[in-house]
């Protein structure tokens, strides 16, 4: 039994589907032609036993066969019905054989006990009896005497032999074209079933290149969509889409990867170098005085100090990464409105640089309105923050900014404008990438982050469920928009 199995699984797909087909056809044909000779064989009996039984009724009404003397007309009929191998006789009330009418060549039936009982239980239906030489059948009819005669009954049998040759060659022929016809239909089967399948051996290549690599590769429209090629095809070139475009993001991921472990290695590397260079320089004595000392310690805390900003950053992107959708359960969110951070911005703005001319408006100009908003306080002031500190590094000192805050659009806005000398479209695309500065469009200062303010500003404003935007051409300045979905208080007040 498992090697039969091993040996059927061995097989092709197109071997196992014309063996499959070949048996329906040989099951459908054999049905059909023993269905066909069965009634065949039963119209031919059926026939014998009307010819039987006309001379059974002929016999039962000749009171002998003297009587048929100058009689043709009844002549005539007892010679019609009396065919080759047609077998009749008279029985007495016994059932024993009184007058053999007529006789055949050879073998006669073999008769059960007849008598009038028996034969008044038959009822004058046809039955089968066995032959006395050889191994053929008869079809046998007993009719009871006619009236006026002695008791007893009249028999009649009719030989199976030809009836029976006749269904051994036609069964034998209608064989031989069952054969020529499997034959003829099991060659149209192979070329059918190799036409069939041609589609599955292109899915076959296509799935081969991709396996050795060409995950552009597609599978060719096939059938229309609705067959199961069709639906087959598309399935398959949905899942190529998705594997390719994973495949493209994995390599995204770990050319991102690679970048950012080159820059944060970089910006580690910086600070380190300058504190490591003093403490050797110290160590060497080329700090004789206390001055020099004082001086190099100021320059290490300031390294130090950059240090910590940048790993406090890299700490809160990672969480903000780990925890992707679950970042907003860890704000700490309350009512609270952007006017507020706008004001302290401005604020901030003109400390930091007292000949910039600061503006507050609403968003795109006119008057300042109100931004209700539901966040994190300290965590938007820090966007708030970053955005200010981008402004005053990488635009010319004194010119103009204006903050702008309001509601528009069903949004709570805040955006910042200055007149710098603005990012391509390029630059602008990935300014909120991590590590990325536009060192040659907006004119780093040295006293420049590490690159990671925007990145912490879209982190976080994601986090409250809100985006940024930034609008910029070259020579025209740029406008960082937060977006945050409107607060409305339930309670209307």
């Amino acid at each position: 039994m498992t090697k039969n199995i091993s040996r059927s699984r061995g097989l092709s797909l197109r071997a196992r589907l014309l063996a499959l087909t070949l048996a329906l056809l040989v099951a459908a044909l054999l049905g059909s032609t023993g269905l066909v000779v069965d009634q065949l064989r039963r119209t031919l009996v059926r026939q014998l036993d009307d010819r039987v039984h006309s001379a059974a009724v002929v016999t039962q009404r000749l009171p002998g066969l003297e009587d048929l003397v100058g009689d043709t007309q009844v002549r005539d009929t007892v010679q019609q019905q009396s065919i080759r191998d047609m077998y009749m006789a008279r029985l007495s009330a016994d059932g024993r054989i009184a007058q053999v009418i007529r006789s055949t060549e050879g073998a006669s039936p073999d008769l059960p006990r007849l008598d009038t009982a028996a034969v008044v239980e038959r009822d004058g239906e046809p039955f089968s009896a066995p032959s006395t030489a050889g191994g053929g059948r008869w079809r046998v009819i007993a009719l009871p005497n006619g009236p006026g005669q002695p008791a007893g009954s009249v028999v009649a049998a009719g030989s199976l032999s030809e009836v029976d040759g006749a269904m051994h060659r036609l069964t034998g022929r209608v064989l031989l074209i069952d054969v020529a016809v499997l034959g003829l239909l099991g060659v149209a089967g192979w070329f059918a079933v190799r036409a069939g399948l041609r589609p599955l051996r292109r899915i076959e290549t296509t799935a081969a290149a991709i396996a050795a690599g060409d995950l552009s590769s597609r599978v060719p429209q096939l059938a229309a969509p609705g067959t199961e090629l069709g639906s087959l095809a598309a399935s398959l070139n949905t899942m190529l889409d998705r594997i390719e475009a994973g495949d493209a993001a994995r390599a995204d991921a770990e050319h991102s990867m690679r970048r950012f472990i080159a820059d944060v290695s970089h910006e580690l590397r910086t600070p380190l170098s300058g504190i490591k260079g003093f403490t050797q320089l110290y160590r060497m004595g080329g700090m004789p005085a206390r001055s020099d000392v004082d001086a190099a310690m100021s320059r290490m805390e300031c390294e130090a100090e950059r240090l910590v900003e940048l790993v406090e950053e890299l700490l809160l992107l990672a969480r903000l990464d780990e925890r992707g959708a679950a970042a907003v359960q860890t704000l700490q969110l309350t009512p609270m409105d952007l006017r507020t951070l706008a004001a302290d911005a401005l604020r901030d703005l003109k400390a930091l640089d007292p000949e910039r001319t600061v503006t507050l408006t609403g968003p795109g100009g006119g008057p300042a309105g109100g931004a209700p908003v539901l966040g994190d306080e300290a965590r938007l002031r820090q966007v708030m923050s970053n955005l200010v500190g981008n402004a005053i590094a990488h635009t010319p000192p004194g010119s103009p900014v204006r903050i702008g805050v309001g509601v528009q659009d069903g949004r709570a806005v805040f955006e910042l404008c200055d007149q710098g000398p603005g990012m391509t479209a390029e630059q602008a695309a990935r300014v909120f990438d991590r590590f990325y500065r536009a060192d040659t469009a907006r004119g780093r200062t040295p006293a420049g982050g590490a690159g990671l303010g925007l990145s912490i500003v879209d982190s976080l404003v994601t986090a409250h469920g809100g985006r940024v935007e930034v609008h910029t051409a070259p020579d025209q300045g740029a406008t960082f928009r937060v977006l945050l979905p409107l607060h409305t208080d339930p309670s209307g007040t």
